[in-house]
């Protein structure tokens, strides 16, 4: 590997990295802390490796000090483990400070994670990103020995994908002009989802297709060697159109049967972990359940509704109670659950006392008072402190049995 050639592609992304225009995200980065950022394809994790070295330029450091290598760089993708540090070299051939380093997709380099902890223990500052597939949020601190934090990377939320569209939510925006724009973006929003590249594209639901097809051979398939293609397809539509239903691996495997293929509930299980891990699927517990039940029939949600609604067909329902897991899940991680005891409520945050419940529409009154009632009942098992009722469009106070239950269109409510 030529020394002369990594310093020019320093100098080169030197330039880029001045030049690039973002949307900044709202993430907090400890100082002088080292991160892997992890997620689904697409999500933006690059585009978080450029957001930070600005953030640091405008802090008072130097670009001499920022040093961008992406590994899907063909110049050095042959490049070899051992041969890494010739990125630090390289960089004295221009400077003698210590570089704070940007690592993009350098899971490509067999034996990257040697690299990755010597630079931990000589206090260098370093941000890594690479594909989820082969860097796993739950292998990052195995892998590094505790030395980088790990930071989820998720398809824009609303907020962000409004910011991105040059929308601005003035103090008390509900009230004036602006919330009729806000609805109308939530509905491209609402059916497309979040994924920042989406945004300025116009085949959507192409672009769609194609990332999820790169996800589900590349980051599922090939990686985990999985040898009934079929029967995983066909599971990823099941749980598409069971996505607001509890499942358990024995109904998922029976379905799969269903169609003539053969498979068991280990499979099942794996083919979800798979999901899992390539960050396409996230999974909620019953807060009632049994251990065993807790571990073996979940709630499975996408991790954005425009890969969701790749597989549906009045896709309104379901897009509803995707967008608000996806929502409460990036706030409260494995705190959230559901709850289905004698009562069945939607999603449910113990440390929070907050009970969620979902419906599309309440304009007729039997499902309204059903709603209702699902989380008065949940209050007297579990005394509540908020109770919310997300719908698409309705807007409301209801009081029931001493409960307030605030009714809430989705898109007002993920902007709060």
């Amino acid at each position: 590997m030529n020394k002369e050639l990594v310093r020019n592609i320093i100098v080169e992304n030197q330039q880029l990295i001045q030049s690039v225009k973002l949307v900044e995200r709202p993430f907090v980065f400890e100082e002088r802390g080292s991160y892997v950022f992890v997620g689904v394809r697409q999500a933006g994790k690059s585009y978080m490796l450029f957001q930070r070295a600005q953030q640091l330029l405008k802090e008072g450091h130097s670009i001499d000090e920022i040093v961008y290598i992406s590994f899907d760089d063909e110049r050095i993708n042959e490049i070899k483990g051992n041969e890494l540090d010739i990125i630090i070299q390289a960089h004295r051939l221009l400077s003698d400070c210590q570089p704070i380093l940007f690592l993009d997709e350098i899971q490509n380099i067999d034996g990257w994670e040697h690299f990755a902890r010597r630079l931990a223990n000589e206090k260098y500052t370093v941000y890594i990103t690479g594909s989820n597939a082969k860097m796993l949020s739950r292998d990052i601190q195995t892998t590094l020995g505790g030395r980088y934090w790990d930071m989820a990377v998720y398809p824009f939320s609303f907020a962000e994908y409004l910011s991105a569209q040059k929308v601005s939510l003035p103090k008390n925006w509900q009230y004036s002009k602006v919330q009729g724009d806000v609805a109308r973006m939530f509905e491209e929003y609402f059916y497309f989802g979040g994924f920042p590249e989406l945004i300025n594209v116009k085949a959507k639901r192409l672009w769609l297709t194609n990332i999820y097809n790169k996800i589900f051979f590349s980051d599922i398939i090939v990686r985990n060697g999985v040898r009934s293609e079929e029967a995983l397809r066909i599971a990823v539509k099941r749980l598409a159109s069971c996505v607001m239903q509890p499942t358990s691996y024995n109904r998922l495997s029976n379905l799969i049967k269903a169609t003539g293929l053969t498979v068991n509930a280990s499979t099942v299980s794996n083919f979800i972990q798979y999901l899992r891990d390539s960050c396409l699927l996230f999974s909620i517990e019953n807060y009632a359940g049994k251990f065993v039940d807790k571990q073996t029939t979940k709630k499975h949600y996408f991790v954005d509704n425009g890969i969701l609604n790749l597989f549906l067909n009045n896709p309104e329902t379901a897009l509803l109670e995707n967008i608000c897991a996806i929502f409460l899940y990036k706030k409260y991680g494995s705190a959230l659950y559901y709850y289905n005891k004698n009562v069945e409520v939607d999603f449910f945050v113990p440390e929070e006392g907050l009970g969620v419940q979902v419906s599309y529409s309440i304009d007729d009154d039997d499902t309204k008072k059903r709603e209702v009632k699902a989380l008065t009942a949940l209050n007297k098992y579990l005394p509540l402190k908020t109770a919310v009722l997300v719908t698409k469009n309705s807007e409301d106070t209801i009081i029931e049995d001493s409960l307030e239950i605030k009714v809430v269109p989705v898109w007002k409510w993920i902007l709060e």
